[in-house]
């Protein structure tokens, strides 16, 4: 069990995180406005997932071109999990796996992610399982 520092510690991590997730998922950024045609296509098919980790996961066997694009995005992702954590006092991992939580939670219904066993599931209608840790 986390003690009050600790978990305000993660409930600071996790706004700063939230603002990079929503960068990450289009939603910020005029050069992320709108997903790639190819993840887009990709992340439908089942072939990518949200990895608790706070990266994008290959889900089974994937035609390289995906994972390459798989790849790209995360090295991309590692440069602004480690800029914001430095901004925020935290480790690299700390910031990318509240980013996991976040980018987790914004799943939509179809699309693929890693639940707390590890395991890929396909997130329905309700919310996605997420690791306890999370914020």
């Amino acid at each position: 069990m986390r003690n009050d520092m600790q978990t305000s510690r993660f409930h600071r991590i996790g706004l700063a995180a939230g603002a990079a997730a929503l960068m990450l998922a289009g939603l910020a950024a005029p050069a992320f406005a709108q997903r790639d045609p190819a993840y887009e296509a990709a992340r439908a098919a089942g072939q990518i997932g949200e990895k608790m980790d706070g990266y994008l996961g290959a889900v089974g066997g994937v035609p390289a071109a995906v994972q390459k694009m798989i790849s790209d995005l995360n090295i991309k992702r590692k440069a602004v999990y480690a800029q914001k954590a430095q901004e925020q006092h935290a480790t690299l991992e700390e910031y990318a796996f509240t980013s996991g939580c976040l980018l987790i939670s914004q799943t939509r219904p179809g699309e693929k992610y890693q639940a707390p066993d590890g395991s890929w599931q396909t997130r329905g209608g309700g919310a996605p399982q997420r690791d306890p840790r999370c914020p």
